[in-house]
């Protein structure tokens, strides 16, 4: 009796194939599901072209494009890494999916790296096409892209850090309520269509601290008035992130 060519070989597969399938899998979920779809790409899409085109808001000298465009990337940042992870994490967190995906062979620490390697795939898509409509509305942009690419990074931390944070302590249905109330309140106060200057002095100085106020406040320095590194900007974030991350790795429940 002759055997078969092929011999079983059981085992995981190598860490890197299962992180980038996870990955994929992620992704996907992420650009089916409606109401995040709406979340990432359609609410800052027409928030862009709604107040570039139509004169609401003083957003000072120059074309309001110049102004909002940042402003909106920061949005965009925001709502995939912070709102939409949040919501999708809570809810698997609820289901079970959490604590089965960790008993698998798959880490749980790569598995928090595959969200985040889906939450970057995911904005890169979102920058990519709310440049292009900015472009389209006459935006003129300047600066180094080193700096917004630092500022894009550690935005995407601190928010998931925060995210992570909300799914893994809260019920799926608080953070659902948290998470949406949370990304409305940062649109209005965190300079993202209007300028931290229309605010009374002293919440200005409460408001600067917020991460999406650092991010837009960052990406308008650089974007807008050709600044070459927002020291300052980068380093809120970083403490953001820091501690984000680090509240999230300490006190996140997989059940």
């Amino acid at each position: 009796m002759s055997t078969a060519p092929y011999t079983p070989m059981p085992g995981a597969a190598p860490l890197g194939r299962m992180i980038g399938a996870q990955t994929a899998l992620e992704t996907k979920m992420l650009l089916r599901n409606g109401e995040q779809l709406l979340l990432t790409v359609i609410i800052p899409a027409l928030l862009l072209v709604l107040f570039s085109a139509v004169d609401i808001i003083d957003t000072g000298a120059g074309k309001s494009v110049d102004f909002l465009a940042p402003g909106i990337l920061a949005l965009a940042v925001m709502s995939t890494a912070f709102t939409g992870q949040a919501i999708a994490t809570g809810f698997e967190r609820r289901y079970g999916v959490l604590k089965r995906l960790g008993t698998s062979p798959l880490p749980r620490w790569a598995l928090m790296t595959a969200k985040t390697l889906s939450v970057l795939v995911t904005e890169v898509l979102q920058v990519v096409l709310l440049t292009a409509i900015a472009f389209g509305l006459g935006w003129s942009p300047q600066g180094n892209p080193v700096s917004v690419l630092l500022l894009l990074i550690l935005g995407t931390a601190a928010f998931s850090g925060l995210g992570l944070l909300m799914a893994g302590t809260l019920k799926a249905e608080a953070t659902l309520a948290a998470a949406n109330l949370v990304f409305l309140l940062l649109l209005v106060g965190g300079g993202v269509i209007v300028p931290l200057d229309k605010f009374p002095d002293a919440v200005q100085n409460v408001l600067g601290l917020l991460p999406i106020s650092a991010l837009s406040d960052g990406l308008r320095d650089v974007l807008q008035h050709g600044a070459s590194m927002p020291w300052g900007n980068l380093g809120v974030l970083a403490v953001w992130a820091v501690l984000g991350l680090g509240a999230a790795a300490k006190f996140f429940r997989w059940e």
